[in-house]
């Protein structure tokens, strides 16, 4: 009898003959690779718990390692990732070069293929090896990159002179280029998105061959006579423009600019001060040179003529209310009797300024007020306006200035002599003096000193007329004169040239012991076109061949070899 389920399973479909004569024919032998011979066994608790662990474990690491990627390293990798698609690479400008006013190199660029010992992907710079420019050209420091070639600098930046004061002009504006990369680090392409804006050139209105000259002739006279340095400046007196700019002695610019540590560290430690630039940062006693403002200034107030005569025994002998037997005495280099205007700035009387300056028995003086106001109309005390280098100020002594410096001491009348003839705390720069002589020169205006070619010139009256102007210009072409004076402003008295000229002595040091010798002056004399201003620092005390002296075998060589310089 057949069970319930065989026979449910049977109305269900009925069994085929076939099958039922297949299965007898197998049951003998039981061939297991037949379908009706396996036997089904059921999958053990083991093999699922072990593949349900395994699982478990493998979507464990996916998901550590995706916590890991996305979380944790999540904004390093993605950099990199962008990195790996995009690069941006620096394409540097090329820095303008500067030359002379005709045209010149002073400095230039040298790329890196011509620089064997240079991996750098930009161009290296020159300099002249010509002297007298350091001071003028300054020095650059160059693009830097880390370790790891990043550049955190990416940009030549001028540090000193033309190369700083410049530096708009020079530097350009620095391009970029980018680099897309496929996964394998493979080029795919490069596309230049802001091309490089190469710096422009710096024409500077000085005359290298002047420069040069004018360097090495007071540098070898400096050394010769004993003195620690100089400056030098020759001046256009109706543009403002700087034909020569001269700071001795120098440094190495290149050497500072490519950071050589020892040239640095040298630099730095000689006493002669290298790194100063005398020529508009360096400050000095004047001395007899500002004698013709002074003399300017009494014929514009009306406190002399041009025929006023003053006497001179050698002294002049200040009576003293408190003691009428121990007068002040304040002594000229040298009596030289009765003496007009003209005659007093050529000889360079200090009697005749004292009274100028401070007045004496009937004779008004301009006052310290007055001295102080007219120095300052010629440009002395303040900054000139030159774009080149960090002006100093200088000194015009003044009662106020005194109180201050010298913890209240009161102004006397001797301080109104002294600072007549250019010494006590007077201190002035070349370059203001070359400026002031330049008014000097051009009826009155005092110009700004200008250092790029054909640029715009600017200026400002003295509020002086140019006749009284012309008397100053006699002196100072009377001083040059042998027959007029034993001074030695006489060493500008040559053939070819007409200069006018005056020179200055201050003493220095403790005791003394030092001197600085300044000449100044302009030609040509009929038809003024340059003015110039030198002075020697800090030379032994009673020494003959200064500045005057100096400049005779540069105005030798100018004339002989710059015509264009020398013809009215």
């Amino acid at each position: 009898m057949a069970s319930w389920w065989g026979k449910n399973q049977l109305r269900g479909r009925e069994i085929d003959p076939e099958d039922i004569f297949l299965d007898s024919s197998n049951m003998a032998r039981l061939n297991a690779q037949q379908l009706e011979g396996r036997i089904e066994r059921p999958v053990s608790t083991f093999a699922i718990v072990f593949v349900g662990v395994l699982f478990a474990f493998v979507a464990l690491v996916y998901a550590g390692q995706a916590f890991n990627l996305q979380i944790l390293k999540g904004k390093a990798y993605a950099d990199i990732s962008r990195n790996n698609r995009l690069d941006r690479s620096v394409l540097f400008a090329t820095r303008g070069i500067i030359t002379d006013r005709s045209g010149t190199e002073l400095a230039w660029n040298e790329p890196q293929e011509d620089v064997a010992s240079s991996t750098t992907p930009f161009a290296l710079r020159s300099y002249t090896g010509a002297a007298g420019f350091s001071h003028l050209l300054g020095f650059i420091r160059y693009p830097k990159a880390d370790a790891s070639g990043e550049w955190w600098r990416e940009e030549y930046t001028g540090v000193a002179g033309a190369e700083h004061f410049f530096n708009d002009i020079l530097a350009g504006q620095n391009g970029s280029l980018m680099s897309e990369t496929d996964a394998r680090g493979k080029l795919v392409r490069e596309d230049i998105v802001d091309p490089p804006k190469n710096g422009d050139t710096l024409k500077l209105s000085i005359d290298a061959s002047l420069q040069t000259k004018l360097e090495e002739t007071l540098a070898n006279h400096a050394k010769s006579q004993g003195f620690q340095g100089g400056a030098g400046v020759i001046m256009d007196v109706h543009t403002g423009e700087l034909l020569s700019l001269v700071s001795f002695p120098e440094y190495d610019n290149a050497a500072f600019g490519n950071g050589d540590s020892d040239a640095i560290a040298a630099a730095n430690a000689n006493p002669a001060k290298p790194l100063l630039d005398r020529a508009v940062a360096g400050v000095y006693a004047p001395g007899s040179i500002v004698k013709p403002i002074f003399a300017a200034a009494g014929l514009q107030e009306g406190i002399i003529t041009p025929e006023t005569q003053i006497f001179s025994s050698g002294q002049l002998e200040l009576p003293n209310p408190y003691d009428p037997n121990n007068p002040s005495i304040f002594k000229d280099w040298k009596a030289h009797g009765l003496m007009d205007l003209r005659h007093a700035i050529a000889v360079s009387s200090d009697v005749y300024f004292y009274e100028v300056g401070g007045g004496f028995g009937a004779q008004k003086g301009l006052g310290i007020a007055k001295i102080d106001e007219y120095a300052r109309k010629f440009g002395l005390g303040s900054a000139t306006g030159f774009r080149v280098e960090n002006e100093a100020d200088g000194t015009i002594p003044t009662p106020e200035w005194k109180a201050k410096v010298f913890n209240g001491d009161p102004w006397r009348i001797g301080d109104t002599y002294h600072t007549a003839i250019g010494q006590y705390g007077f201190q002035v720069t070349p370059l203001q003096v070359v400026r002031y002589v330049a008014a000097i020169a051009n009826g009155g205006r005092l110009m700004t000193p200008q250092i790029v070619a054909d640029g715009p010139s600017a200026s400002k009256s003295v509020g002086i007329s140019d006749a009284n102007l012309q008397v100053v210009r006699e002196g100072m072409r009377m001083a040059v004169h042998s027959q007029y004076t034993d001074r030695t402003e006489r060493a500008l008295d040559m053939d070819g040239i007409d200069i006018a000229g005056k020179t200055g002595t201050a003493q220095i040091g403790v005791h003394n012991e030092n001197m600085n010798s300044w000449a100044i002056g302009f030609w040509p004399y009929e038809n003024p076109k340059y003015a110039f201003a030198v002075v020697l620092e800090k030379g032994p005390a009673g020494t003959l061949s200064g500045a005057a002296p100096a400049m005779t075998n540069f105005f030798y060589w100018l004339r002989d070899t710059k015509p264009e310089y020398v013809s009215h």
